[in-house]
C-alpha cells in the first residue's frame, strides 16, 4: 500500500552554487513516495522538524547551511550529496561535526526509497520523545538530553540489542531500562526482571542467575527459577553489572552470548529469550579489579551514557516543576519564587537527578500554605553558611575558553559565542518569555530579540578578532 503524497513534510535548501543539482528531478522522486518537499523561506530554513541540505560540494558552504538550520531550529537535518561528485571521509565528518543527522549521496533515484525511510524513522522516533509516555518518565528538553532520549527510542522500539546504560549514581539508569522496556516493541513482550548485582551473594549467585533444582544443596528443599528464566520472553536488567565477581562474569557468558543455561544440580540445558540492559556507574573496561573484555562486548551492543545534571542544568527547573506535581497529584503544585529558582540553579549536584528530587520534597515537606515556595524552605544544609557556591567563573569555564583560544578562536568570535549561549539558555530557563529573559540579564527586550535574530546567521570564516 502505498504512502499518500505529502504526509511528511520537509523543507530543503541548496548550499553554494546550485550547479549541477536537479531539484526538480529530486523533488518529483520523493514526492512519488509520499515527502512534500518545500524550499526554506527567504534562503533562510523556517522552523522545521526535518529539513535537507542539498549541495554540489561537501565545502564550507555546505556546513554552515547545516549549522544555520540547526540554529534557526530544525532538529534533523539531512547533508544530501546532490551530484556524482564522491564524498571523502574528512567532508563527511566535517557535516556531521556541523550537526548534520546523516550525508547520503544521491547518485539518482534509487537513493530515494532510502532517504525517506531515514526521514521517517526520525520523525517516528521524535514523535516517540516527545509522547507522554517518554515526557512524564524521563524528564528534561536541553539538547543532550534530548539526544539521549532519541537514542534509548531508537534502541528499544527498533532493535533488540542488549543495552548498556552508563552514568553516575543518580542520573536516572533505573528509569532508562524501565523506559526501553515499556517501549520494546515485541508484541508478547514478558515481564521486566530487575536484578541488583551489588546485593547478590557470591555462594548463592548462581541460584539467583541460573536457579536450582530440588536438593541441588543444603537448604535447597525446592526447584528455585532464576533471573534467567524469570525473564524468558521479557527483559533482564541487571543494576550495576560493574560488581559482578570475576568467577561469576566467566559463567554468565555462555547464557548472555547464546541463551542457554542449566540449572544448580540439573544436566539439562534449557533455552530462554529475554533482551539483557545491564547499568554501572563505574568504567568497565578501566575498573582496577578487572572486567572481562568478552563479557563487556557481548552486553555493550548498544551503549548510552546518562550525562550528569551539571551538564544539562536547562532541565533542573523543569525536573523541580515536575517533581512538585509528583507530590501533589490532582492538584495545583506550588510554584517556585524567581529567588528559589535561582538558588537551584546554583547547586552542583553531585548527586544528579536524584539528589534533586530529595531536595525538592524536603522543600516542599517544609512549605506552608498556598503561595510558591520560598527560600525558608531551603533546608539548612543546603544554605550558604553551611556550604560554598560555585562561582560562575570555574574551571569548567576556563576550561572552555582555553579550548576556544588552543583552536585559534578570536575574542570577538569568544564574546558572541558567550553572549549567544546565555540569551538561549536565559530564554530556556524563562520558558522562552521575553521580557523575563531580559530582566534576568539586565538588558532590553529588543536587545534580546536583536540577538536571538543574529545567533541564526552562518558563521563566518577565518579568524577574528
Amino acid at each position: 500500500m502505498s504512502t499518500p503524497p505529502g504526509d511528511l513534510r520537509v523543507w530543503y535548501e541548496t548550499a553554494g552554487s546550485a550547479a549541477g543539482i536537479d531539484v526538480q528531478a529530486i523533488a518529483q522522486a520523493l514526492t512519488a513516495r509520499g515527502l512534500r518537499l518545500e524550499p526554506a523561506a527567504g534562503g533562510t530554513p523556517a522552523e522545521a522538524e526535518l529539513g535537507m541540505v542539498l549541495f554540489a560540494e561537501a565545502g564550507e558552504h555546505a556546513c554552515a547551511a547545516v549549522r544555520a538550520a540547526r540554529q534557526a531550529g530544525t532538529e534533523r537535518v539531512l547533508a544530501v550529496a546532490a551530484t556524482a561528485a564522491p564524498l571523502t571521509l574528512e567532508a563527511t565528518w566535517r557535516l556531521l561535526d556541523a550537526g548534520a543527522g546523516d550525508v547520503v549521496p544521491w547518485p539518482g533515484d534509487a537513493a530515494a526509497d532510502g532517504l525517506v525511510a531515514r526521514l521517517r524513522r526520525w520523525r517516528e522516533i521524535d514523535a516517540l520523545v516527545a509522547s507522554p509516555q517518554v515526557r512524564q518518565t524521563l524528564v528534561g528538553r536541553s539538547a543532550c538530553w534530548k539526544h539521549v532520549l532519541r537514542q534509548v527510542v531508537e534502541a528499544a522500539r527498533y532493535t533488540e540489542a542488549s543495552v548498556l546504560i552508563l552514568g553516575e549514581s543518580g542520573t536516572g539508569k533505573e528509569l532508562v531500562a524501565r523506559l526501553i522496556h515499556t517501549l520494546d516493541a515485541r508484541p508478547d513482550r514478558g515481564r521486566l526482571v530487575v536484578l541488583d548485582c551489588t546485593t547478590v551473594v557470591p555462594e548463592l549467585s548462581g541460584s539467583e542467575f541460573f536457579g536450582h533444582e530440588k536438593g541441588a544443596f543444603t537448604n535447597a528443599v525446592a526447584l528455585r527459577e532464576g533471573a534467567f528464566a524469570l525473564a524468558d520472553g521479557g527483559t533482564l536488567f541487571l543494576d550495576e553489572v560493574g560488581e559482578l565477581p570475576l568467577p561469576l562474569q566467566a559463567e554468565l557468558l555462555r547464557v548472555v552470548q547464546e541463551r542457554t543455561y542449566k540449572r544448580i544440580g540439573s544436566n539439562t540445558w534449557r533455552q530462554t529469550a529475554f533482551r539483557l540492559i545491564c547499568a554501572t556507574n563505574r568504567e568497565l573496561l578501566d575498573a582496577p579489579d578487572g572486567f572481562r573484555r568478552d563479557l563487556y562486548y557481548r552486553i555493550a551492543n548498544w551503549t548510552l551514557r546518562l550525562p550528569p545534571l551539571r551538564e544539562r542544568r536547562e532541565d533542573i527547573l523543569p525536573l523541580a516543576r515536575h517533581f512538585l506535581r509528583e507530590m501533589n497529584p490532582g492538584a495545583d503544585a506550588p510554584a517556585l519564587r524567581p529567588e528559589v529558582r535561582d538558588f537551584l540553579l546554583t547547586l552542583d549536584y553531585p548527586g544528579n537527578v536524584r539528589q534533586l528530587r530529595r531536595l525538592v520534597r524536603q522543600m516542599a515537606w517544609r512549605h506552608v500554605g498556598r503561595g510558591p515556595l520560598t527560600l525558608g524552605a531551603v533546608p539548612e544544609a543546603y544554605r550558604p553558611q553551611r556550604r560554598t557556591f560555585s562561582t560562575w567563573q570555574d574551571a569548567g569555564f576556563e576550561l572552555a575558553l582555553r579550548r576556544a583560544i588552543a583552536l585559534g578562536v578570536g575574542l570577538k568570535k569568544i564574546g558572541k559565542a558567550t553572549t549567544d549561549t546565555a540569551v538561549r539558555l536565559a530564554l530556556a530557563d524563562a520558558g522562552g518569555n521575553v521580557r523575563q529573559a531580559a530582566r534576568r540579564l539586565g538588558v532590553t527586550d529588543r536587545a534580546i530579540q536583536l540577538r536571538r535574530a543574529g545567533s541564526t546567521a552562518a558563521p563566518t570564516n577565518g579568524q577574528d578578532g
